[in-house]
Order: C-alpha cells, then sequence, then structure tokens
C-alpha cells in the first residue's frame, strides 16, 4: 500500500525529531546534501566532498543544461524532486532556489530538513556570495575561497584581453517571444565578452521582457548569440519567425554560438561562456 506524500512527510519529519532528541550531546552527523535545481549541482561538485553528497538534480547528468555531466553521472538523483523522493536520501540539506516551488521548500522544512533557498544568481558577485554560503553549510570555505580566487583571475585576464576594445552590438533570441534585456545572467555575460546587449541600452528592457518586434528592426545588430549544440544550423528555429527572418543579421548569418548549458548559468562556470563569447567577437585579442 503507498503512504500518501502528506503521511510520509509528517513521518519522516517525526524521525527526524525522534534521532535529532536521540543524538543530543553525541559528535554532529555528517552533512548529507541534495540538490534540487541545476545550478546548485553545479556549486556543490565545486565545493563538496563526494560523500557529502547524497543526489542531484533530475538535470544533473543533461549536458544541455549542466556544467558538469560527467561528474554528476557518478551520484544519484532525485527524480522531479518531489518532497517524497527527495527525503528517501536521508538529507541534513536541501539546496533550492528562489524558482523551486514553494510547497516543496514548505513540506521539506515541516520533516525537519534544514533546507538553503539559493536567492542570488545574475552576477557574478552573486555567484561567489552563493560559493561562500553553501561552502559555509560543508566546512569547505577555503575550497570556496580557492575557486572565487580562479575565478577573479580568469575574469581580470579577460578584462584585460578586452580593455579599450569597443562592445559588439548583440541580442539574444527566443522561440517563446522574449528576449533578456537588463538584469539577467545574459547582461552579465555580455558586461564581460565585450558585448553591448542592444535589449537593454536601446530596447531599455528589464528581465525577460516580451520581444519588441518593430523596434528591434531598428537595432544595429552585429551578432546573434545563440546557444546550440549544432552551429551549422544555429539560426534555423528563426528562419520564419518574424522579426528575426527581417533582420540583416540574421539574413547574413551573423551569429555567436555559445554551448547550450552556458548561455543562462547560474554559477562560476558562467566564465566558460564569457571567455566563449569573447573569443568570438573579439578575435583579434586573442591572437
Amino acid at each position: 500500500m503507498r503512504i500518501p506524500l502528506r503521511l510520509s512527510v509528517a513521518l519522516l519529519g517525526l524521525l527526524c525529531s525522534v534521532l535529532g532528541a536521540a543524538g543530543q550531546g553525541a559528535v554532529p552527523a555528517p552533512v548529507r546534501v541534495v540538490s534540487q535545481t541545476v545550478g546548485n549541482d553545479e556549486f556543490l561538485l565545486a565545493l563538496a566532498a563526494p560523500e557529502q553528497i547524497a543526489a542531484l538534480s533530475h538535470l544533473a547528468r543533461q549536458p544541455e543544461f549542466s556544467a558538469v555531466a560527467a561528474a554528476a553521472a557518478q551520484y544519484p538523483q532525485i527524480g522531479i524532486g518531489d518532497a517524497e523522493t527527495i527525503l528517501r536520501f536521508a538529507p541534513t540539506l536541501v539546496l533550492c532556489a528562489d524558482y523551486s516551488r514553494a510547497e516543496l521548500v514548505t513540506q521539506l522544512k515541516r520533516a525537519g530538513v534544514r533546507v538553503l533557498v539559493v536567492e542570488r544568481y545574475k552576477t557574478l558577485d552573486d555567484v561567489y556570495a552563493t560559493l561562500r554560503l553553501i561552502a559555509r553549510e560543508l566546512g569547505a570555505e577555503a575550497r570556496a575561497e580557492a575557486l572565487i580566487e580562479s575565478c577573479q583571475a580568469r575574469v581580470a585576464n579577460l578584462e584585460t584581453r578586452l580593455r579599450g576594445r569597443r562592445p559588439v552590438r548583440v541580442f539574444a533570441p527566443s522561440v517563446f517571444g522574449m528576449i533578456p534585456g537588463d538584469d539577467t545572467t545574459f547582461a552579465d555575460l555580455c558586461a564581460h565578452a565585450g558585448a553591448e546587449n542592444l535589449a537593454a541600452t536601446l530596447g531599455g528592457l528589464r528581465g525577460h521582457a516580451v520581444t519588441p518586434s518593430e523596434q528591434m528592426l531598428t537595432w544595429p545588430v552585429e551578432r546573434i548569440v545563440v546557444a546550440t549544440e549544432n552551429p551549422a544550423r544555429a539560426l534555423e528555429p528563426y528562419r520564419t519567425m518574424v522579426p528575426y527572418k527581417l533582420m540583416p543579421a540574421f539574413r547574413e548569418g551573423r551569429v555567436a554560438v555559445l554551448a547550450p548549458h552556458l548561455i543562462s548559468c547560474v554559477t562560476h562556470h558562467r566564465i566558460d561562456a564569457y571567455e566563449q563569447l569573447a573569443r568570438q567577437l573579439h578575435p583579434e585579442a586573442f591572437e
């Protein structure tokens, strides 16, 4: 007989409370972490000891979404990430994000599990703050600082190469009728890769906003930034879409291609995207 989810969560919460009371005064239990989102998978694999990782998200092994797909293959996954599935891994900590389902977070907390909700990921400074936040939970502060120092060195090297070069005017299309403006991970990518995001500077868009089709036809687009595994067909999904099919940059195939998992990366792996895009927009800086 299958036990209803609500009863399962309640029973697991009671068990956690009993075990916690029984263990008072004992050596603290080892940290066991479940990551509920692909971004947190990437943070966790960068910081945690293998024995601290109880399970990763259902996207962890999919390279179109995850920068750590190969490394994630050796760890269990949580399926779609409902509370019952997560609790089966007996976590002491679950990493969620501010876009995780509110009812899931509530159920986990009611079960007596500590939940850390990551809320900062739009900029590189946000990434550093999150690395430090998760590291404190894992006792991995030194590892986090070493990773941050490495990231800062890469960014500084890129800034030196791009100094004095005019930003290339770009935007990122979408088949969903929305494009990224200011205050997005794409805006952060452009700021570090020698690009000007026209959706922000000319379009005045903030966040992921509805495509301003008529206005876009006046934008002086130099390159279109597309995430794809097949560069030869990068623009294929947009060939029949307005306004894209009417724009010279599309007709002339002026495209810059990123790996799919990098276009909206929320972790330190976004520096790979900075470097990939900068090399395509400013190849002379890397000769």
